[in-house]
């Protein structure tokens, strides 16, 4: 039965056009083959594991039983190709271009700004259009949930919604009349800003008309709806009608055999049992989303894999009389639209199971992996932490297995699970159908999961639990608690079940079933996975909810006259209520431009961002979408294994055997430098010792990205370890810091500890962060062949150090080294220095072939290479008066700073000047010191040790107020600073707004109102506790170095009036060169439309400072204008002979009177210097001010905390483009959202990084986002520091997301309370769930105390 030998053919359909494909490779994804074979780019790779969304796509296939085609979204990264037979694949390209027509889908997400650095947008673009394709009226519910599967790191999230919210049919109104807390249409939400209506997008007739100044009108609208097209379902793509009829044919075996991997896709389940007799070891594979991952990140091979997808019998749905049978085959969308249905029409009572399975399929991965993920997958992948395997459990659900020997039926019971993804299905044996069962009268039943983010994530614990009542009576005779995540298999809690059976549903019960649990359910402190006492919490967490949710359904089913068990007091209901998410809600309000304002003047308006539309058609041209060249090479890195070690010897040998491989590159063949770095010591390739994980020590050359990848696998190192430094503690007690410490004295602080009424010592410690750009660090190097010539494409922030590494390390002069940035999908810092790592590696690869060498790291490369955020340790001791004003600080900083200098001295100098975050404080005196450690260098980030800072001075500030018994808010505002004072570098405070912004926020967010509310809330409810806060931040804009405060541009003129503009920052998403084209556009007087920048490169701008500490726009603004200056004074005497002729006209007319139509532009911020030692100079130009206050709701049994509403008044200045801004200050926020709540690092002990991708490193998604978000800028506050009276937006508003962190602290204390516990505690961030529930102190967590630190190894450690 072994497959013939002639080549089957491949038929499928992309964007409509057939595609028959003889020479297949298994184990080639569509996303490669859309890329490479297709030249398809707009699907892009953005982690490679389904985890992210960039590379969604829309799958169709047409379903005969049904009578109808059937589309879903996918994960092409991890779809297997061979999977395609007989689909359609449509991908963003196929829906609308810029050329025709967009979309709707693609028009809407780039006009509401939706669109930022790009990278994300075709994937979101293709979940939406997906979701239209199959309901061309969502619910905004749908529009939401179809999101669950992408991510998007600079928006925050909102402007998407916002825009799609315009295909919702619930559009008219907010939705929240529902909820009964007021519509958008009633007076609440508009308080804002002293309550206009909002009426200016339904026209000019604004209520705020006839109370103002008509000059200083507020707007809410950043775009016009009735702008955009209508949705017309009718004039989709067809379906290609050849796969209509196909599908009533009879489908043969195929088989497609690859270099190392052979897909057998059989039609009959004899075909198919024969074949697993045949290769017992085979894989099972229907949506690749587990094997796909293997092989990718684990390094498994599989040689031979079936798909049985299109056996009928595994496809097939049956109802029996016990319950609902499931081919093994049926994807997880699938199972969930059945159980939905049986759900509607069953009684309520024969459904608990399945309505368990559902809640657990609602947060189970994203919308793409479920769409393919079949649920026999899920069961015999085995994993310890399955989200339903637990149910299945607990549920007894019945699994039938087929193999030659022919069938047998097994209960998924505690013997299931024989160990470690292990089960007890022999190797021959296929696990054909799953009966999931009704549940019977009497009978309840739960499941319950925690993860680190509710949205697409796998659980910390997961559970099934259910309990089966003696008739008519609440005594228990029969319990099953499964859970996952508690050991490694999905596990039966047996001895609490046996103790537990034939006792009665009551108190009693609960403390022993608890007692019970903690003992069963214990895990070694070094357990994988780390979070110990945590996991043992939840276990008794959830039984308590659980037994809580049986009683009131208990008391429901016996119509409330209750004589079986104590009813649940009315404090503990919300522990049971399942999670649901209100509708969101937003306003952004911003100032129109003055009356008079010429039309074509955009300075000032909502203007969209310049490429937005080429991004949502996928046209938009990253690094890696450059077409390649003819004899073109990839790169892949060898890095090290271990954090500290000598290179005892390195052997390429085995390599060399690996397919279309070409050579070994390390630090013999580099002709320059191998040293390299900002602070000269890094090497290109490290030569006899490793100081990192992820330490490049070489790098493969090879044909395609596979083969490199390969034979990067195959290269051998020998080690001899040395022991490393990974922690600031460790650091901290081997003395090992980098040189320089920096100090910032100021006043007499003994004296003021003196003078003071309390001193309060503590510390604090504040995680480091990934960038997690969606796209990667990629370079394409193309030598020219003569004098030493080297044309590179980076993803970079900082094109001058790009180039002049490369120089050095190629050994030639600048000048032969042009670098080129079109744009980058993301930066935040992680491209500012750390690019240089890869470009040089590449540089010289291209140097040695000859041959022009790409690379674009995958994901998980990318986050073990390239460091991330410093995390900081802060140690302060305060002094204070009664009133709660602050008279003396002392405080020391440590930050991480990994393997070498990199910026880490300039990131401590900012956290030094921001630790009095907003506050005057008369005596300071502080120390930054840099540890040496053996991690990956870290290096800028977005607010640049900025949030660090200020971050430890909230931590003292909120302390202080609970020592005073005071209310937060006021003893910030007593210890704001005022117009004119000096901050602790005696800088002078000139238009200091921030006073104005707190009254503002105070106002527009009813703070006071609110706060009675929250009281009144955490008296009523003991297991939910909501905490508000309101935080205050003035940032410091400039570069701290400060000859990098220069900028320079260059400007040419063609003849037909047509204007190139070039100046010296990067466009990352941030919108800087649509800012650049409105300030042209306002210095010539010329619409933008005229204005062109292509890119910004080595030879047009050069030694450009790198674009980041948020001066790009200020200082490349003022170098635009310049340039402009200089044009218009040599146009003046043309204008004067003709004052009536248009632009065109005086070009011309300046062309033929041999005048220059090409200027440079140059600027640089006067007056900046600041001297440490001496304390004095002006380290900043000026400084960005805002405020925010967010409202929290903590569940304090399992540490989930939702965002309720946050309003934000930002300083910018006079805003040169609102839309940007607010996108701006939005994004900024959740990133922030993202640093102080759920992204968590985590290292061994040894120095590795376990959280290499967005599996285990999360982000924050749509549904984190505050349910209500309010941006208010601030009106009348023009800057005279920067161009046309703008401020700097990118990093000021990323702290404010503090206010969440300590909104959660507040909540926090709540619940402490209820506990009996008033005194201050020490939370630090990110206030993960784990954090919360281990901080809310109750019976359950005393029932799991924890192992003395020092007693055992840890599997993870705080860095």
């Amino acid at each position: 039965m072994a497959p013939n030998d002639t080549r089957d053919e491949l038929v499928f359909f992309v964007n409509g056009k057939k595609v028959v494909e003889k020479d297949v490779d298994p184990e080639t994804t569509l996303l490669t083959y859309l890329r490479r074979k297709l030249g398809l780019c707009g699907t892009k790779l953005g982690c490679g594991e389904g985890g992210c969304g960039a590379c969604t796509v829309m799958i169709s296939k047409y379903d005969p039983s049904r009578k109808k085609i059937l589309h879903h979204t996918a994960n092409a990264c991890l779809f297997p190709i061979c999977a395609l037979h007989h689909v359609a694949v449509t991908t963003v390209e196929g829906i609308g271009n810029t050329k025709s027509r967009l979309h709707p889908a693609q028009e809407r997400i780039a006009k509401s700004h939706g669109s930022q650095c790009g990278f994300c947008t075709p994937g979101i673009v293709m979940s939406m259009y997906t979701l239209l394709r199959n309901k061309p009226e969502p619910k905004m519910e749908d529009i939401e949930d179809a999101f669950q599967g992408n991510l998007c790191r600079c928006t925050g999230y909102r402007p998407i919604l916002e825009g799609y919210r315009t295909f919702a049919k619930d559009l008219n109104c907010c939705g929240r009349v529902a909820n009964g807390t007021g519509c958008c249409r009633s007076e609440r939400e508009n308080s804002m800003n002293g309550g206009c209506c909002g009426g200016k997008a339904n026209g000019p007739g604004c209520c705020m008309n006839g109370k103002e100044d008509n000059v200083k009108m507020m707007s809410s609208s950043l775009f016009n709806s009735s702008e955009f097209q209508p949705l017309d379902p009718t004039q989709e793509p067809i379906f290609p009608p050849e796969l209509m009829t196909q599908s009533n044919k009879q489908q043969k075996q195929l088989c497609f055999k690859g270099e190392r991997v052979m897909w057998i896709q059989p039609t009959t389940l004899k075909e198919l049992v024969a074949l697993k007799s045949q290769y017992p070891n085979a894989k099972l594979v229907v949506g690749n989303t587990e094997v796909g991952i293997e092989m990718r990140l684990k390094n498994m091979l599989y040689p031979v894999i079936i798909a049985p997808a299109w056996i009928s019998e595994m496809n097939a749905v049956q109802h029996t009389e016990t319950g609902v049978t499931f081919g093994a085959a049926c994807t997880l969308s699938s199972v969930e639209e059945v159980l939905r249905k049986a759900v509607a029409e069953l009684p309520p009572y024969k459904t608990e199971v399945f309505q368990a399975v559902l809640e657990q399929l609602r947060w189970f991965a994203g919308p793409q992996i479920r769409n393919v993920a079949a649920l026999g997958g899920n069961i015999m992948t085995a994993s310890p932490i399955s989200d339903l395997n637990p149910v299945l459990m607990a549920s007894g659900s019945k699994l039938t297995l087929v193999s030659t020997e022919g069938k047998r039926t097994v209960t998924m019971d505690e013997k299931f699970f024989t160990g470690y993804r292990k089960t007890i299905v022999k190797p021959e044996e296929i696990l054909l159908s799953v009966e999931i069962p009704y549940s019977k009268k009497g009978e309840y039943f739960s499941a319950f999961k925690q993860a680190s983010r509710r949205e697409d994530d796998i659980a910390i614990v997961t559970c099934g639990m259910r309990v089966l009542f003696q008739d008519g009576t609440s005594r228990v005779e029969d319990i099953k608690l499964s859970y996952g995540g508690m050991a490694p298999t999905t596990v039966l809690a047996l001895k609490t079940c046996q103790e537990l059976t034939g006792r009665d549903w009551n108190d009693k019960l609960l403390q022993d079933a608890c007692r019970l649990l903690a003992g069963e359910m214990d895990l070694s402190p070094s357990a994988p996975g780390g979070m110990v006492d945590f996991r043992r919490t939840l276990t008794l967490s959830f039984f308590f909810k659980f037994y809580l949710t049986v009683i009131q359904k208990l008391s429901k089913n016996h119509n409330g006259t209750n004589k079986l068990c104590e009813p649940v007091p009315s404090s503990y209901t919300s522990a049971t209520e399942l999670f649901h998410k209100d509708p969101i809600a937003n306003a952004q309000l911003f100032q129109e431009v003055p009356r008079g304002q010429a039309v074509e003047d955009m300075v000032g308006r909502p203007l969209m961002h310049v490429s937005a539309a080429k991004q949502a058609c996928g046209e938009a041209v990253y690094c890696d979408d450059i077409p390649h060249y003819e004899n073109e090479l990839y790169l892949t890195l060898v890095t090290s294994t271990k954090a500290h070690a000598k290179i005892l010897s390195v052997d390429a040998s085995e390599a060399q055997s690996v397919p279309g491989f070409v050579c070994f590159v390390s630090a013999k063949d580099v002709p320059g430098s191998n040293i390299t770095g900002i602070a000269n010591d890094e090497t290109v390739f490290a030569e006899d010792v490793v100081t990192c994980v992820g330490h490049i020590i070489g790098a493969v050359l090879a044909d395609t990205q596979e083969h490199s990848r390969r034979a990067a696998k195959a290269v051998k190192i020998k080690y001899e370890e040395l022991k490393p430094i990974v922690t600031i503690q460790e650091a901290i007690e081997k003395q090992s810091f980098l040189k320089a410490i920096k100090r910032i004295k100021k006043g007499d602080v003994k004296k003021g500890f003196e003078e003071s009424d309390h001193i309060l010592e503590g510390e604090m410690y504040v995680g480091g962060q990934e960038h997690f750009y969606l796209e990667t660090h990629a370079t394409l190097a193309v030598p020219k062949g003569e004098d030493g010539e080297m044309e590179l494409f980076v993803s970079t922030q900082n094109l001058m150090k790009t180039q002049e590494f490369t120089a050095n390390a190629l050994g030639v002069p600048s000048n032969r080294i042009v670098v080129r940035v079109k744009r980058m999908g993301g930066g935040f810092g992680g491209k500012e220095t750390r690019n240089t790592i890869l470009t040089t590696a590449v540089a010289v690869a291209a140097f040695k072939t000859g041959r022009p060498v790409r690379c674009m790291l995958d994901r998980d490369e990318d986050m073990l290479i390239s460091g991330g955020r410093h995390p900081f340790l802060g140690r302060y001791k305060v002094g204070f008066m009664k009133n709660g004003k602050v008279k003396s600080l002392e405080v020391s900083y440590y930050s991480n700073g990994g393997n070498s200098v990199d910026l880490s001295y300039g990131v401590m100098d900012r956290a030094l000047l921001h630790l009095d975050n907003s506050y005057n404080i008369p005596n300071v005196s502080s120390v930054g010191i840099v540890c040496k450690t053996n991690l990956a260098s870290n290096t800028a980030f977005r607010g640049f040790g900025g949030p660090q800072g200020m971050m430890i001075a909230e931590c003292w500030m909120s302390d202080l107020a609970r020592k005073c018994g005071l209310p937060p808010e006021e003893v910030r505002k007593l210890n704001l600073y005022n117009e004119g004072d000096l901050t602790h570098f005696n800088q002078k405070l000139e238009g200091f707004t921030l006073r104005r912004c707190w009254d503002e926020c105070l106002s527009s967010s009813s703070y006071h109102a609110r706060k009675k509310l929250i009281e009144e809330f955490n008296k009523q409810n003991r297991w939910k506790k909501r905490g508000m806060c309101i935080i205050p931040t003035k940032f410091g804009i400039s570069f701290t170095i400060p000859f990098l405060n220069q900028a320079g541009a260059l400007v040419h003129v063609y003849t037909d009036g047509s204007v190139l503009l070039t100046h010296g920052g990067t466009e990352m998403g941030q919108g800087l060169h649509t800012k650049m084209i409105q300030v042209a556009s306002r210095s010539l007087g010329i619409p933008t439309s005229k204005i062109y920048i292509s890119e910004t490169s080595t030879n047009t701008v050069p030694n450009t400072s790198p674009t980041a500490a948020s001066v790009s726009a200020d200082i490349n603004g003022m170098a635009v204008h310049n340039a402009c200056q200089t044009i218009l004074k040599r146009l003046e005497p043309i204008k004067q002979s003709n004052p009536k002729g248009s632009w065109e006209d005086w070009i011309k007319a300046a062309y033929e009177s041999c005048v220059s139509l090409s200027a440079t532009g140059f600027y640089r911020i006067p007056d900046l210097g600041y001297d440490f030692e001496k304390n004095e100079g002006k380290p900043f130009c000026y400084f960005s001010y805002g405020v925010a206050c967010s409202e929290v709701e903590i569940d304090c049994l399992t540490g989930d905390h939702k965002n309720i509403r946050t309003d934000i008044v930002m300083d910018v200045g006079t805003s040169l483009n609102p839309a940007i801004d607010i996108g701006q200050i939005e994004g900024a926020f959740v990133q922030g959202l993202g640093l102080f709540t759920m992204e968590e690092l985590r290292y061994s002990p040894e120095g590795n990084l376990y959280t290499r991708g967005p599996g285990m490193y999360k982000i924050p998604a749509f549904g984190d986002i505050p349910t209500e978000f309010y941006v208010s800028l601030l009106r009348d506050c023009p800057n005279s520091k920067a161009v046309y009276s703008s401020k700097a937006v990118g990093e000021p508003p990323l702290f404010l997301s503090a206010s969440v962190f300590y909104a959660i602290k507040d909540a926090i204390y709540s619940a402490r309370k209820d506990s009996g516990l008033t005194e201050s505690f020490r939370l630090d961030s990110p206030a993960t769930p784990e954090r919360i529930r281990n901080a809310c102190v109750d019976i359950f967590t005393k029932m799991c105390p924890s192992a003395e630190p020092g007693t055992f190894k840890p599997w993870s450690v705080r860095v």
